[in-house]
């Protein structure tokens, strides 16, 4: 296991010398044939874990824009943030990095004879793509991979890509079957750095980012459509996942660039000293009162720490220059705790937690489902537990409180949203984003101070002052892009107030 990360190193070191010919005019340098696929799946997987959870990656965007994360005293790192400064170079990064490394070794994947392989490379480009509409609405899809035959790739409607990531999903489930039937075929192995080479669990695994992108739909297709998806996923007998889903190459403790990106850049680094991302980033204060005023008290434990004089959170945009303010008097993220658990856990990047919250609201909307609304919604909160280390879901979610309690929840749709807000918090907290900005809850989420300033931070939207009464629903399309691109590039829609094709 140790190993791997040392070999993964010296795979990105062999990608980069098989483009060291680059004067000569018959072979594309960034896109190496003779690479085998052993090598290329764990560099794509590692670059897919640090798009998730480095500082400033998807995560840490959804952090921000649902609330959870405030700054300490003697920072200020994150004003863009907490002015939702929605420019071309606003997480830039969400944009570039998809395509220029994890999408890019996927699609390698895709274009190898290995059976195994093409369809572990289809699901993958299935996840990246679906985030990419989630954040931009139309991308380029169909022609985005050519760069060295479409150097100006068009950009397809995103509910096309929507549609057709449905299509690539069943084709890479029917692309194991086939394969499993060839007794030649290339078996994956420990360069698997997510199932192990299981290919049950990678079936399991697309079937449950139907889920995920028939949940997004569930809004804008008619129920007949909806539920022929759910039949596809039953007939192929894969099931779904039963753990959370994460990256894990071998990361090892305090050796550079071998811990886990979210523990190095957010937590401690190789010289086991404690980052300054680590020490500017606290709870809010909003976060700290919920948690508390929902009797959730385990799941605030195991997120963040308590200071000396209890947990003390810092909303948004606060004025944050009092000593009390300083990273030892207030919670920062929880060294050792359920979401930075230590330097070797493994990235997550799908979570079981909001897996079953799917299933959750596609139940409640009367879809053809296995399982009850409430039973998936309970099992939703206990997975969230699971995966933080916390006691006490049942009782929890049995205490009678509104939007925790499903008996006493007055609001359904509130309650899954408001579980799904608090399982990915610090995890996958972006699609706590994304279904904030589908459906608008949880309700009366607070914006930052420096958009509304003349009202507290952690009132309802509607007691907020400012030019944005609510955080962006969208990402801008970034200026490399459109330097590169700009003939294709879509008329940037507002992104406070377009939304994307799923909300319509």
């Amino acid at each position: 296991m140790k190993t791997r990360i040392s070999l993964l190193l010296i795979i990105v070191g062999l990608l980069a010398a098989s483009c060291k010919d680059f004067l000569d005019v018959n072979t594309d340098p960034n896109n190496p044939t003779e690479v085998s696929p052993d090598l290329v799946l764990p560099v794509g997987l590692n670059y897919t874990a640090v798009y998730e959870q480095q500082d400033r990656g998807l995560n840490h965007l959804g952090n921000m824009m649902m609330f959870n994360f405030g700054e300490s005293n003697g920072f200020s790192w994150y004003d863009q943030e907490f002015k939702y400064n929605a420019t071309s170079t606003f997480y830039d990064q969400m944009f570039d990095d998809a395509y220029s490394r994890s999408l890019k070794q996927y699609n390698i994947l895709v274009n190898r004879p290995e059976g195994y392989y093409k369809a572990i490379g289809m699901i993958m480009e299935a996840y990246h793509f679906q985030i990419l509409v989630d954040l931009y609405g139309d991308i380029p899809y169909s022609e985005a991979l050519e760069r060295g035959k479409k150097s100006n790739p068009k950009y397809d409607k995103g509910e096309e890509v929507y549609n057709d990531l449905l299509t690539k999903l069943s084709t890479a489930i029917a692309t194991i079957d086939s394969t499993s039937n060839a007794e030649s075929s290339v078996k994956v192995g420990d360069d698997d750095t997510v199932f192990g080479g299981d290919m049950s669990k990678w079936k399991a695994f697309a079937n449950t980012l139907k889920i995920r992108i028939l949940t997004r739909l569930s809004d804008t297709k008619p129920a007949s459509f909806i539920n022929d998806e759910l039949a596809k996923i039953s007939n192929s007998g894969a099931g779904y996942i039963t753990d959370d889903v994460t990256i894990n190459p071998g990361y090892e403790k305090e050796q550079e660039g071998k811990q886990n990106p979210y523990w190095n850049q957010l937590g401690v680094n190789a010289s086991g000293t404690e980052t300054l991302s680590y020490k500017a980033t606290c709870a809010t204060q909003f976060v700290i009162n919920f948690f508390q005023n929902t009797n959730d008290t385990t799941r605030l434990g195991a997120i963040f720490q308590e200071d000396p004089s209890g947990y003390k959170g810092i909303n948004q945009g606060q004025p944050n220059n009092s000593d009390d303010q300083t990273p030892d008097y207030v919670s920062n993220l929880k060294l050792g705790g359920g979401v930075l658990k230590s330097a070797t856990m493994g990235s997550a990047i799908f979570t079981l937690a909001e897996h079953e919250l799917n299933l959750a609201e596609l139940a409640f909307k009367g879809f053809n489902v296995s399982g009850s609304a409430q039973s998936h919604y309970e099992a939703g909160i206990q997975a969230s537990f699971d995966y933080l280390g916390a006691s006490g879901a049942s009782s929890y979610y049995t205490n009678g409180k509104e939007n925790v309690d499903w008996n006493n929840s007055s609001n359904k749709m509130d309650a899954i949203m408001t579980q799904k807000w608090l399982a990915t918090m610090g995890i996958t907290a972006e699609q706590a984003w994304f279904d904030y900005n589908r459906t608008g809850y949880p309700d009366a989420k607070p914006v930052g101070v420096s958009t509304g300033p003349t009202a507290p931070t952690g009132f309802p939207l509607s007691a907020q002052a400012g030019s944005n009464k609510d955080r962006p629903v969208r990402l801008h399309y970034p200026a490399s892009e459109i330097t590169r691109n700009g003939s294709n590039v879509p008329d940037q829609p507002d992104p406070f107030t377009q939304k994307i094709f799923w909300a319509q």
